[in-house]
């Protein structure tokens, strides 16, 4: 990678962290859910399964799914089948008396795991490697990894944070129940790129 393609490395992945998509949605459901701080090891999931995942795309998944198409159908059927399981969960969670006894937000680990399954990631590591680390090398597809790390966690924390400020909102039962299903609703509106697709 060229220094001069590092500025746009950073809004490439600056744009594709912030705006609305699985990670982002489910963030803020579990801010509003959680709270901030019990939704940290979530956001730390996102961030460095993100990274992880875009060097190990970089370093030559990236070239399977080039040469073995099916490989690439078959993940986007799973993902889409665990994000509607995602939906349903996100849809029925507990109602704030029950916060306690029922619900616990997503761990670290399950966070890191879910990048694998989630359709905007693999678009944007996809993207990311093919734009700007292009030759695959193994210093300027660690650069890409880095630049998200850097820019992704900023951008999950504002959508906790946005979610924990909906908290004060969601007082009752039936707010967080709207805002339950809406969240769902919308998590599944984020797959409309991969059916249509």
């Amino acid at each position: 990678m060229m220094l001069e393609t590092l500025p746009a490395l950073v809004l490439f992945a600056l744009v594709t962290s912030v705006t609305p998509g699985p990670n982002n949605l489910m963030l803020m459901a579990s801010g509003a859910n959680f709270g901030f701080r019990r939704t940290v090891p979530h956001m730390l999931g996102v961030s460095l399964g993100f990274v992880l995942m875009a060097f190990v795309v970089g370093a030559g998944l990236a070239g399977l799914f080039q040469t073995y198409p099916l490989t690439r159908t078959a993940l986007e059927v799973v993902s889409v089948v665990y994000m509607l399981w995602l939906a349903w969960k996100i849809a029925h969670a507990a109602a704030p008396k029950d916060r306690q006894a029922g619900g616990t937000p997503m761990t670290f680990l399950q966070a890191a795991a879910f990048q694998w399954v989630n359709p905007k990631a693999w678009a944007m590591a996809l993207s990311a490697v093919t734009l700007y680390a292009p030759d695959r090398s193994l210093w300027t597809v660690a650069l890409v990894a880095a630049i998200f790390g850097a820019v992704n966690l900023p951008s999950v924390s504002l959508w906790t944070l946005i979610g924990q400020q909906l908290r004060r909102v969601l007082t009752n039962a039936r707010r967080l129940t709207i805002f339950n299903w809406t969240m769902a609703g919308l998590l599944v509106l984020s797959l409309a790129p991969v059916l249509w697709h």
